[in-house]
């Protein structure tokens, strides 16, 4: 197949193109090469690549950006899903949206699965729901709402906190943030299996197990051999951001489940394997 990845440069869609590649022909595309906010661009750009998929990763996906900055928000999360929409439907590919636990508000105690009703508490959510519909309006198309990203090829939330924690400085994270966690070549494995059998839907998809964002901290700085000391959690109310989080955003995958797909390993594991891969502890 022929799959072309918007925000390749991205965490999550470096990772998706490094998977990608290993099994298809992958065309990575950075914002500079599509700037999915431009229509007129994206056509152009896309129309001679003859893709059968693309995978649409491009978004602000910073919380705190968004509720600054709700009209920049809106126009790349969902003006720009619309134009990779209107793009689909006249070059005739499949879409693949990744989406975000943000969709919801968190004031469940049992884990969310994919037919529970979305109401998002942040711009950030509202504007990845509303991309959400947008797809949806295309019969070949699959939506995989992510929680917390961690792997190669960008900053991320582990990484920024090692960084911090082996530099001497204190790592302060939510300790009553409670979500799952997601490998991005893990994730991006699952999605091409996904794909590649053509069960299109709306999915969850993170690593198995549940953990506060204190917990995923801790758990990093350990198995790096850091300074656990140096890991401070406090309440989301403490924290002081701009952007509301879920705090209570755990995901079950009962659609992976539903059509035959085995769920990715538990995030204890994944986060072993990428500290193992690709964390340096600065000199």
């Amino acid at each position: 197949m022929r799959i072309a990845v918007t925000g390749a440069n991205g965490l999550f869609g470096s990772g998706l193109d490094r998977t990608v590649r290993q099994r298809h022909h992958s065309i990575p595309l950075t914002r500079t090469q599509a700037d999915v906010t431009d229509a007129d661009q994206l056509m152009r750009v896309l129309a001679p690549l003859k893709l059968d998929v693309l995978i649409h990763s491009a978004a602000i996906a910073d919380p705190d950006l968004c509720q600054t900055h709700p009209d920049q928000a809106f126009r790349v999360n969902v003006g720009g899903t619309s134009n990779v929409v209107s793009a689909a439907e006249e070059l005739g590919f499949a879409v693949v949206l990744i989406s975000s636990d943000a969709v919801f508000d968190g004031r469940k105690n049992v884990p969310y699965i994919e037919t529970d009703v979305p109401r998002p508490l942040s711009v950030y959510g509202h504007s990845k729901l509303e991309a959400e519909a947008k797809v949806q309006t295309l019969k070949q198309h699959w939506i995989f709402r992510v929680s917390v990203l961690f792997g190669p090829g960008r900053v991320n939330f582990v990484d920024k906190g090692l960084r911090k924690i082996a530099n001497g400085e204190t790592y302060v994270v939510a300790a009553d943030q409670v979500g799952s966690a997601t490998y991005t070549l893990d994730a991006a494995e699952k999605i091409v299996e996904v794909v590649e059998a053509r069960r299109y839907g709306l999915y969850h998809l993170c690593n198995q197990g549940i953990c506060s964002r204190l917990e995923l901290a801790t758990q990093a700085a350990q198995l790096a051999g850091l300074d656990l000391s140096r890991v401070e959690g406090r309440t989301l109310d403490q924290m002081g951001r701009p952007g509301p989080r879920p705090q209570y955003a755990v995901m079950r995958m009962q659609a992976l489940q539903n059509a035959g797909f085995n769920p990715p390993r538990p995030w204890t594991e994944a986060l072993a394997e990428y500290l193992q891969n690709f964390w340096r502890k600065p000199q």
